[in-house]
């Protein structure tokens, strides 16, 4: 069995931000429930216990959000606490929280490098890209209050990355992005491309991203990231470390790009559980920590051919000579056809960076065995 990886929402969907491409407010909007609360100690001390019974070597615990830090700091305290008293001393665990930064003081910090855990910090690169679409209730920018928490966060020598959210607008200033992030020196960088709202045509929000844009994105900033290598300086692109991991013959460690979906488990504030951060809604529900096994909880994933489905590979990427490093890109993005899920909303982007770079990522590769 592989390590367990469990993702919770401590504060369900709620936010002290209000990003206008958020996805996890648009999933919400469309449940019965939209928000849970906070999560209380008796789902969490139950999920706890009974992801003891599924255990295998090591377990995961991830916090996202909405925004994670809204639980308050007291909830991670006993979590932490109880995970200890609970599990035995073979049983590694690791801790990871998704974070905007708003919230976090000295405390926090002190807390997470205490207790080693990996933190991700939203920010959309320069104050321009981010301040446009990540606003707080008022309307106001959050570019300054993000910068302080990685300030803070750089203090108490807590390790942690950056994850940027690339929109239309972003995919345009690229090369500010990246420079104005290797600037504030942010060593360890995540891109993922913004999510159109679950109903609607794709591409009619005021960030959405086209295939064209993600395309032209992923070269300009594979020029930079490549011209930093070459002049003996390592900047951490996820995605491109991933692909050159791929190409010495290993398993990608970002779940997007192994070619299905693989066993996770949303636990929401509420302890209702579904299959997959993306997929937190109500036909997708597994079922619920305080009243299910872990055992049912898999069975009802098996049962609704959540990763059968994910598995289908479309007759073009059959025949696609990207489709080893491709892979059809994370579900969520591939599109619907009659007989099950089609190709990548972002196919021809992919192809055409591939195409585009594959050398130079076959050579970064000895550039970094060598460095």
């Amino acid at each position: 069995m592989p390590p367990l990886s469990i993702l919770l929402k401590p504060a369900s969907s709620g936010c002290n931000l209000r990003c206008a491409y958020c996805f996890y407010a648009d999933e919400a909007s469309a449940r019965a429930v939209p928000n849970y609360g906070l999560m209380s100690i008796e789902v969490s001390h139950a999920l706890i216990e009974k992801a003891l019974t599924a255990a295998e070597g090591s377990v995961s615990f991830l916090f996202q959000g909405g925004e994670p830090t809204l639980a308050g700091l007291e909830f991670y305290r006993d979590f932490v606490s109880h995970v200890h008293e609970t599990f035995p001393a073979g049983l590694a665990v690791q801790y990871a929280v998704q974070t905007n930064g708003i919230l976090l003081d000295e405390d926090w910090c002190r807390f997470f490098r205490e207790n080693h855990f990996l933190v991700g910090l939203s920010l959309d690169g320069n104050r321009e890209c981010h301040d446009r679409f990540r606003k707080d209730g008022a309307g106001r920018g959050t570019y300054d209050r993000v910068l302080r928490a990685a300030r803070l966060l750089d203090r108490a020598e807590v390790d942690y990355n950056v994850l940027t959210v690339v929109t239309g607008y972003l995919a345009r200033h690229v090369q500010s992005v990246f420079s104005s992030l290797c600037r504030e020196g942010f060593r360890f960088q995540q891109y993922i491309p913004c999510l159109d709202p679950l109903e609607g045509d794709r591409g009619g929000q005021s960030f959405s991203l086209s295939p064209k844009q993600y395309e032209e994105f992923l070269k300009t900033l594979f020029d930079l990231w490549y011209r930093e290598l070459e002049q003996g300086r390592y900047w951490s692109v996820r995605y491109f470390d991933n692909l050159v991991w791929m190409l010495g013959g290993h398993a990608p460690e970002q779940c997007s790009m192994r070619g299905c979906c693989g066993l996770q488990y949303l636990v929401e504030a509420d302890g209702t559980v579904y299959p997959c951060d993306f997929y937190g809604l109500d036909q997708y529900r597994l079922g619920n920590i305080l009243e299910n096994s872990w055992a049912e909880l898999d069975r009802a994933r098996e049962d609704i051919g959540f990763i059968q489905a994910s598995k289908r590979v479309p007759e073009e990427c059959g025949r696609c000579q990207w489709y080893a490093l491709c892979r059809n890109g994370c579900r969520r993005d591939r599109l619907a056809e009659a007989d099950g899920l089609g190709r990548n909303y972002y196919c021809q982007a992919y192809a055409g960076f591939f195409a585009y770079a594959l050398p130079r990522l076959r050579r970064a590769r000895e550039l970094l065995r060598t460095r």
